[in-house]
């Protein structure tokens, strides 16, 4: 089954990094336009308080998942087989930030940043890239601001950088499989990792918004990368 012809309530929507965040404001809104949802993170209470949210068992299935792990991210795609028989989008979203300045964080926080928001990104792909094949479905992932322009002495700016350039090998490897693939890349969304951030910074729900517009479009329309900041934000 494709996702030409398939109805939106059959489709199958799996996010990483879905407990919170853009993650989460994505679920909610592929459920309101009638996916079926794979909830990925390794907050399960959160997840399952999601997912009932979402329609339960029969729409919405919670995973544990560390991103990082190889078996996990396995499990993760085998459950959503078992239970939803296709994935149609892939959304590879976990990931967090740190302290800027190369003296001022931990080596510890750095490999744990790298893990997740690059090996991690990597692991989901290569899980989910099969499934896609047989939907002709779409991949997206989310990158930064911060990775279209270094951040000074930003390790988290260094794994955005790696995840955009990630997002175009991908697509030209897919090329000729049908599958599409998109980089989100957000500015100052309303968390407190930036320093100086706007007055109206963007809403989780504005990336969502995002992220499903590019799915939203036909199968002959590849939107490769949506970069959205807040009217307030400068650089």
């Amino acid at each position: 089954m494709t996702n030409e012809t398939s109805a939106p309530s059959d489709r199958v929507f799996l996010i990483t990094g879905a407990s919170t965040g853009i993650g989460a404001a994505t679920a909610r809104h592929a459920a309101a336009e009638g996916y079926r949802l794979v909830l990925a993170a390794r907050s399960r209470e959160r997840l399952d308080a999601l997912a009932a949210e979402l329609g339960g068992p029969e729409r919405a299935l919670a995973v544990t998942c560390d991103v990082a792990e190889w078996e996990d991210q396995q499990r993760m795609v085998k459950g959503a087989l078992d239970a939803f028989g296709q994935i149609d989008v892939s959304f590879a979203n976990a990931g967090f930030g740190g302290a800027r300045g190369f003296l001022n964080d931990t080596p510890e926080h750095w490999r744990e940043m790298v893990l997740t928001n690059v090996y991690g990104a990597a692991l989901t792909l290569r899980a989910t890239i099969p499934a896609l094949k047989d939907s002709r479905g779409h991949l997206l992932l989310t990158s930064s601001v911060a990775g279209r322009r270094v951040i000074p002495g930003s390790m988290y700016s260094c794994t955005k950088h790696a995840v955009t350039a990630m997002g175009e090998a991908v697509r030209q490897d897919l090329h000729g499989t049908g599958i599409r693939v998109t980089t989100i890349e957000p500015g100052m969304t309303d968390t407190p990792f930036f320093d100086n951030r706007p007055s109206d910074p963007l809403e989780a729900d504005d990336i969502a918004r995002a992220v499903m517009y590019a799915v939203a479009q036909p199968p002959h329309v590849n939107v490769n990368e949506v970069l959205v900041r807040p009217t307030a934000q400068q650089p």
